[in-house]
């Protein structure tokens, strides 16, 4: 057993047991490195990597293998999830080595920690035109004995091409704009050409495969069509979402999402589950539904986050980060399903069951079955002759059994450490699906996931240090950006629907703090890591918008909504100095930076709406069940005088909403309705 059966991280137990004499991102592994004068092998991966646990059987579990590791290198394993900061440095330096990246991410460093080659996935043997694990083990080893110079020259080339990356995309020059333009209709129009020619208007989505949601940019596009009633947008968002809640990169029988499939229409899933994934989608369908009220979105909200309270949730209140794609050592053996399999369990109503859920003698993957819809309720009723109902009783109960017998499975592997940032997504996707359908259970699961973070993250009480990652009563690693920024983001949500003014002020200082620790003055955004960061060789910036928001994008639009809050000139001055910095990035490459994008279109798009008076509470929760994106809104049963929205607009005898927009305010109304006219 080596150094990392003492770690949480169920990525880095799974070495535990590997001779490789692995040691996690410590100090100590570097006071070795650097008294022995050996370089340092970082191999960065993640539970649910499935090239990580093939690499993991063909060469880390190998004796040999291990045993000339152990001699000439100080090997340090990496749970990506953990520490993200030293997986974004080390990724960017294989991409500039190789033109490409991915995991499992293995990297060669100077003693000092410097990079000077990285690369994947590597054999056992020769193949894939590929060297084996053990010709890169010892080309690197005689290297860095024999062409030490060779190998200075490499790193310190790469930490000068690293150091000056971080300003590639900031202030590009955009042709035929001027900097007075601002974010007019104009600027938009072009983002939203440029991300109409990705229009997959066959199967919905943006491009070929593989097919990722794209959530943000389907925000977006929602929130375009808001301001300029464009129904193009609209329906690409809608048409997009039926074709996944339809496919099989859904679980029909248990909900949630898979990351991503690896075919155009949505039918083949890579397994695995994310957290974060099922969060941000949660928050679309919320939006959706609001927009649409259209049953196949709440039910896609209401599974997937029967789902997360199931299968994805500590007995304390917080949310697990992942499930693999592979049980009982087998991708997907879990989810899939045999035609006889079906018949069996199913009996009489079988013929109808997989005739709607496409299951075949012959299959759709691999001669198995993945559950997926080809034709909806209706339209498969009117086809098969049968009434609505019976159908949807049919599909229930086959659902349920299917389901039952699945539990009996080995089940696919649950990486449970709790991650601050991925639960800070769940907690807004939770408000946000209270805002849409009125399920008080969500506003509860809300409120308590900020009970735990506060209860197990916080370093000290009373203060808005926190840290990044919690297991098994330990949490550990300082947090990054993405934690400060997601977290303020579900503070402010939860405050919305809550109105506890302890929240506000809660999200307020650890805004100002986040600005004392990871603000730089000279490019006007945040690093990704604070001053309180010192084991790593650089302090990198985040700013595209990936498989999750970057955090200075939700830092952004955190700024502009405390800036409404509190009417704080310096957090809208900071909030809109950061997206004048992102301006051309965002029109040069809208979908990589679409919550960048949904920030500039929303800047002189914010609705300030005050609710005060004996029902404040119940009118709010009407206001919040419509989709107004851009819409900051606070709410008093009571008499407040302390914040601006609220401040002398109190009346004793009426329940009042005020709507301000653009430095301007209408007349106050007394429902719903009457405020919707105004919008």
């Amino acid at each position: 057993m080596n150094h990392l059966s003492r770690e949480t991280s169920p990525y880095l137990l799974q070495h535990a047991h590997n001779p490789v004499d692995w040691y996690a991102w410590k100090p100590e592994a570097f006071e070795r490195a650097r008294k022995e004068g050996k370089p340092i092998l970082v191999s960065i991966g993640y539970s649910t990597c499935h090239w990580c646990h093939v690499m993991e059987r063909e060469s880390f579990e190998n004796e040999a293998v291990a045993a000339f590791m152990n001699k000439h290198f100080i090997n340090i394993k990496v749970d990506r999830e953990e520490r993200p900061d030293v997986d974004q440095i080390y990724m960017e330096a294989c991409q500039v080595i190789s033109g490409s990246g991915g995991w499992p991410l293995n990297c060669f460093l100077t003693p000092d920690g410097r990079p000077f080659y990285a690369s994947t996935y590597f054999p056992p043997e020769p193949k894939y035109n590929r060297p084996s694990w053990s010709q890169v083990l010892q080309n690197i080893n005689n290297a860095f004995l024999h062409k030490r110079e060779t190998v200075e020259d490499q790193a310190n080339r790469l930490m000068e091409i690293l150091n000056g990356s971080d300003n590639k995309l900031l202030d590009l020059e955009i042709e035929h704009f001027s900097d007075q333009q601002g974010f007019d209709m104009q600027y938009q129009q072009e983002i939203y050409y440029k991300i109409r020619e990705r229009f997959d208007r066959l199967e919905g989505g943006f491009g070929a495969a593989p097919k990722f949601p794209g959530t943000m940019t389907l925000n977006y596009l929602l929130k375009y069509y808001f301001f300029t009633k464009n129904e193009e947008a609209r329906e690409h968002v809608l048409f997009s979402l039926d074709k996944m809640i339809q496919g099989g990169i859904y679980d029909q029988l248990g909900g949630g999402f898979a990351r991503y499939t690896v075919d155009r229409a949505w039918l083949i899933p890579h397994f695995e589950k994310m957290l974060y994934d099922n969060a941000l989608l949660v928050e679309v369908l919320s939006d959706a539904y609001k927009l649409t009220g259209k049953t196949l979105y709440r039910n896609a909200i209401d599974e997937t986050l029967s789902y997360i309270a199931r299968e994805m949730t500590h007995e304390e209140g917080g949310f697990y980060s992942a499930q693999d794609a592979d049980s009982d050592g087998e991708e997907g053996k879990f989810y899939v399903w045999s035609k006889a399999e079906a018949d069996q369990l199913l009996g009489a109503d079988s013929e109808i069951f997989c005739a709607f859920y496409d299951i075949t003698e012959s299959g759709n993957w691999e001669g198995k079955n993945i559950l997926r819809i080809q034709k909806s309720l209706t339209d498969f009723a009117e086809s098969e002759n049968i009434e609505v109902e019976k159908l949807e009783s049919i599909l229930s109960k086959g659902r349920k059994i299917l389901f039952e017998a699945r539990k009996k499975r080995i089940a696919p592997g649950l990486d449970d450490k709790v991650l601050l940032d991925w639960n800070a997504l769940m907690c807004s996707a939770y408000a946000n699906a209270y805002n849409a359908t009125g399920n008080e259970s969500y506003k509860e699961v809300a409120e308590r996931n900020l009970n735990f973070i506060f209860q197990n993250f916080s370093q000290e009480v009373n203060n808005p240090a926190m840290f990044h990652t919690w297991k098994s009563g330990k949490a550990q690693y300082n947090a990054f950006l993405n934690d400060y920024a997601y977290l303020i983001k579900a503070l402010l949500d939860v405050f919305t629907i809550n109105g506890n003014f302890d929240l506000l002020e809660k999200a307020k200082t650890m805004a100002d703090y986040v600005h004392e620790e990871f603000y730089d003055e000279k490019d006007q955004l945040y690093y990704f890591t604070g001053l309180v960061h010192k084991d790593i060789i650089l302090r990198k910036k985040e700013i595209y918008d990936s498989s999750t928001p970057s955090g200075n994008s939700i830092m952004a639009e955190n700024l502009f909504r405390l800036a409404v809050l509190f009417d704080e000139e310096k957090y809208r001055k900071t909030a809109h100095n950061m997206l004048n910095k992102m301006k051309g990035a965002m029109l040069t490459y809208p979908r990589s930076f679409a919550q960048w994008a949904q920030m500039a279109l929303g800047e002189t798009n914010i609705y300030e709406i005050a609710v005060t008076g004996g029902e404040a509470n119940k009118l709010s929760k009407e206001i919040l069940a419509k989709y107004i994106p851009g819409a900051v809104l606070m709410m008093s049963e009571e008499a407040i005088e302390d914040y601006p929205l609220l401040k002398g607009r109190y009346q004793a005898d009426r329940t009042l909403i005020y709507l301000c927009r653009n430095y301007t305010c209408q007349r106050p109304v007394e429902n719903v309705g009457a405020l919707m006219k105004l919008l």
